[in-house]
């Protein structure tokens, strides 16, 4: 994904003061997310982020599963992921648990 069109995507989806935390990573804010996104697209090439269940909700929170896969390959790391909703729909927060973890993500 071009970095601009991530950058977008990020400002329409996440609030400015937004977090994200996970075992490996921690964002904060449009510029903490998008570096750690990017990070993640440079470190791990031609893999993908793949939603793995439907999205619960209930009140202002979210929960769904996920994995990181190359293309046609298997997941080398998936877990779960809570948010928090903010007052007109954007994500305030996102607090990231793994499953399960290959060789090749740590």
């Amino acid at each position: 994904m071009e970095a601009k069109r991530r950058r977008d995507l990020i400002a329409q989806v996440w609030t400015e003061r937004a977090t994200y935390m996970d075992p490996a990573l921690k964002g904060e804010g449009h510029a903490g997310i998008d570096a750690m996104v990017q990070g993640v697209h440079e470190r791990f090439p031609g893999h993908r982020f793949i939603r793995t269940s439907d999205v619960d909700t209930h009140h202002n929170q979210v929960r769904f599963t996920w994995a990181l896969a190359p293309q046609g390959g298997a997941p080398i790391v998936d877990g779960v992921d809570f948010g928090v909703i903010a007052e007109g729909g954007r994500l305030q927060a996102i607090t990231g648990f793994f499953n399960q973890t290959s060789a090749k993500a740590q």
